[in-house]
């Protein structure tokens, strides 16, 4: 197949979004973001592309993958229909639907089909314009005594979209497996290779891709596209901007993806994040949403703003978030046809036309963490929106199994959080940075995660020492957090509570414990009762043994700061910290977190102009030509 044939269908068709079916290697639960089956009548899938509907029965397509987001591409490109186009053969009906934007649904056309041997192709056009602001377009399929066959479909369009070619960057840190199967993935899909033009992996752990068992096949689908770059660990923001760099500066693409190493692939999301982007009224930012990794049916991520308010993330206006596919169908689920508009979008795949990386620069040294909001509020400034794109879509591990409201990324959540703060909000941030700050720190401390707390502080202390040698950081700042972690024992993780003594605390006495008071005023009485037992030395076996064994969902600060010792279970369950209070420890943290904040509000004005100022250098490409070459 050839680009041109790849994009291309029935002449000057171009095809936006093609039905697809899952692959023979996905796990049963991915089926229902593909189709919209009843429980006594399954269909054939016997090819990416084709599937058979059985007799009587009635099957829709209104899933994840397979309808057509109509409201999005009214609002944000040229379009103003849509072409379903279906091979087929066998009999009977196919009947086209669209959504309103409260979840309505509204019959649009249909058609009987009673084919021979052949395959009959028949074409519907929907017309975009009641979309604004919200709907889907999708078809059912009933049959009689006849299965029918669908060789082939896609929603496409008569405009004109020159085909672009694209590159695709990843980083890597000590994931081969995952990288590897996501290059695999890419490999096997010819339509992507049709428009793949290179694959940059910036490799930066010390369990190198290239050892893999399944690397050489990889390449050997991928070709001369492929190309692994061995770099330090500069972390995913120096891996990115690899990326970005390598494909600005080295290759003539049109269109840069980056995604992240870890994530299950839909190739086919590449595709529609592309056509999305070449059929924009204005160049932007298109992202794909995030599903999640450990429950294949659900959607995590639907879209994500920032705040700058509070200078937080969260789901956008509207957004539903951790839903069933599963259990609750497209059709079904009203909350899904509202268009939502999101700030920015995760870079577990986002799509940054060439024009749009030559105008904004490459991302910010921040390591890890809100780099990908960070270059969307660049871009933003700039004219350049960021859409998430629903439909386009990998699958990514969810954040409730990760741990990063506790270990080593909290350094980089804090400084990063304050650096975008300084760059980008019109709100004078210091009162809001003093009040959360010093929450945060009581909580922290009466929950006897002291590491956390030190880490915090030198978060602080680093933005406040400004931008200068923000990039001689992007190599030692996590070495330096976690050789300071080390000196707090709740940093030290065992791999299961079975190694230290059991609990001091009977079961029912842990467990009414453990029971989180709902009136105001007993959640306050133990808040005060937490603060005055802190300042007493602990009970002197709660050193060696812990008084109970607290789960992660329990792990709530006015519990733990009624304990004088407790093993604390990881949000994804892989170990548990002994932690132990230190009334010491308590007092110095206090006195210095006390300190550290009335330097940030006194040094806030400064350190917010010396931020700005710093912004081009700090994201142009001769700053990270330099970086790269050392």
């Amino acid at each position: 197949m050839t680009e041109q044939d790849s994009t291309r269908r029935s002449g000057a068709q171009v095809v936006l979004q093609r039905v697809i079916l899952p692959r023979d290697t996905d796990p049963v639960d991915v089926r229902p973001l593909y189709l919209d089956e009843p429980e006594t009548a399954h269909c054939h899938v016997s090819s990416r592309t084709a599937v058979t509907v059985p007799a009587s029965a009635r099957v829709s397509f209104a899933a994840y993958f397979n309808a057509f987001p109509a409201s999005y591409w009214k609002r944000w490109t040229r379009l103003t229909e849509v072409i379903l186009r279906l091979d087929l053969r066998g009999g009977g009906r196919v009947d086209v639907y669209r959504s309103k934007p409260n979840g309505d649904q509204v019959h649009v056309a249909g058609q009987a089909v009673r084919t021979g041997a052949d395959a009959e192709t028949v074409e519907f056009r929907v017309d975009l314009a009641p979309f604004e602001d919200g709907g889907w377009i999708w078809f059912d399929v009933f049959t009689d005594e006849r299965p029918l066959v669908i060789s082939d479909a896609f929603w496409a369009t008569d405009l004109d979209l020159p085909a672009k070619r694209l590159s695709i960057g990843t980083t890597t840190f000590n994931r081969p497996d995952d990288c590897v199967a996501a290059l695999l993935a890419l490999g096997e899909d010819q339509a992507v290779l049709d428009v793949l033009a290179k694959v940059y992996v910036a490799d930066q752990g010390t369990k190198k891709i290239v050892a893999h068992p399944r690397f050489a096949e990889a390449a050997a689908l991928l070709g001369a596209r492929l190309e692994v770059i061995d770099q330090g660990n500069l972390g995913g923001s120096g891996g990115f901007s690899r990326a970005l760099y390598e494909s600005v500066e080295h290759s003539d693409v049109d269109q840069i993806v980056l995604m992240d190493d870890d994530i299950a692939l839909e190739p086919d999301s590449i595709l529609r994040a592309s056509a999305f982007a070449r059929a924009a009224t204005s160049p932007l930012v298109v992202g794909s949403q995030m599903l999640n990794l450990q429950a294949r049916s659900r959607l995590h991520s639907m879209g994500e703003v920032v705040d700058l308010g509070s200078c937080t993330w969260g789901p956008a206006p509207g957004a539903v978030t951790d839903h069933d596919f599963g259990t609750d169908s497209l059709r079904k689920t009203r909350a899904l046809h509202r268009r939502i508009d999101a700030g920015y979008n995760g870079w577990w795949m986002c799509l940054f036309p060439r024009e749009v990386v030559e105008a904004n620069g490459l991302p910010l040294p921040l390591f890890i963490k809100w780099d990908d909001a960070e270059y969307s509020l660049r871009a933003l400034e700039k004219g350049y929106p960021t859409v998430t794109l629903p439909g386009s879509g990998v699958w990514h591990m969810p954040w409730t199994d990760k741990n990063d409201l506790s270990d080593w990324t909290v350094y980089f959540h804090l400084r990063n959080r304050l650096v975008i703060a300084a760059l980008y909000s019109p709100h004078d941030q210091r009162k809001t940075l003093l009040k959360q700050g010093l929450r945060s720190t009581i909580r922290r401390l009466l929950s006897m995660e002291y590491s956390t707390v030190a880490i915090e502080l030198k978060a602080i202390e680093d933005f406040l020492a400004g931008p200068d040698r923000f990039f001689e950081l992007l190599p030692t700042a996590l070495p330096q957090v976690q050789q300071l972690r080390k000196r707090y024992t709740d940093a030290q993780l065992l791999a299961s509570a079975s190694e230290v003594p059991p609990p001091t605390l009977d079961a029912a006495h842990a467990e009414r414990m453990l029971r989180p008071p709902t009136h105001p005023a007993r959640i306050a009485a133990q808040a005060s009762k937490a603060v005055l037992r802190n300042l007493r030395p602990p009970a002197p076996t709660a050193q060696e043994r812990p008084q109970v064994n607290v789960p992660a969902g329990s792990a709530l600060w006015f519990l733990l700061g009624n304990l004088d010792s407790a093993t604390v279970s990881t949000p994804d369950g892989s170990g548990v910290a002994f932690r132990r209070r230190d009334p010491e420890v308590f007092r110095d943290l206090s006195k210095r977190a006390a300190a550290t904040y009335r330097r940030l509000v006194a040094e806030w004005p400064q350190a917010q102009a010396t931020w700005k100022a710093a912004l081009p250098e700090l994201t142009s490409t001769e700053s990270w030509r330099k970086v790269f070459e050392n």
